[in-house]
């Protein structure tokens, strides 16, 4: 089975995703800038799950990019993981809504760590599927970073429940951390 339509359908599910983040900021009634005050908790939510929508979307094209086939396991990962990424715009909402109080924190967290996850089993159904000497499982390599993102959610969402601020620095530093582009599906693709 080709990887067309696995591409296509995800591409359409995350811009549908990052549009309803986008159509859930309401415009402030008044029209000085300090009407603008109470949405920076909005915006900043928006902004952190803006950018990890936008590294999924990233290094699932970049994966996705070195498969050569898929199957119908694969298929399902990539449903699961599309189902994670789908709550964004409601975990973002409500901890924007609610100045990153602690439960909403802590969802927020639960959230990127079961897409996380389901973004792992994702690759692993690809290299099994590829084998564990292709380029794919080469290029995938042990993710370190994705190990590191994993213990980071881990230890975010209790965190939340003492200091939600040191919680979000820890979203803050993940994100951060996959800024730094991965090229490690480039190097070992020579594209």
């Amino acid at each position: 089975m080709t990887k067309t339509r696995l591409e296509t359908f995800s591409d359409g599910v995350i811009a549908i995703i990052i549009t309803i983040m986008v159509l859930e900021m309401r415009a402030p009634h008044g029209d000085t800038l300090a009407t603008l005050r109470p949405l920076i908790p909005v915006f900043t939510c928006y902004v952190l799950s803006f950018v990890f929508i936008g590294i999924y979307w990233n290094n699932h094209h970049h994966m996705l990019h070195a498969a050569q086939h898929v199957s119908g396991r694969i298929l399902w990962a990539n449903l699961h993981l599309l189902f994670w990424l789908s709550l964004v715009p409601f975990v973002t909402g409500w901890m924007g809504e609610n100045y990153f109080a602690a439960w909403p924190v802590a969802l927020y967290g639960v959230v990127m760590l079961m897409a996380a996850i389901a973004y792992t089993l994702l690759a692993g159904a690809l290299v099994r599927r590829h084998g564990h000497e292709s380029a794919l499982a080469r290029a995938l390599g042990r993710d370190r970073k994705g190990k590191i993102s994993l213990g980071a959610y881990v230890l975010a969402i209790p965190t939340a429940f003492l200091s939600p601020w040191l919680a979000l620095s820890l979203y803050f530093a993940v994100a951060a951390m996959w800024l730094i582009p991965d090229r490690r599906i480039e190097r070992t693709l020579g594209t």
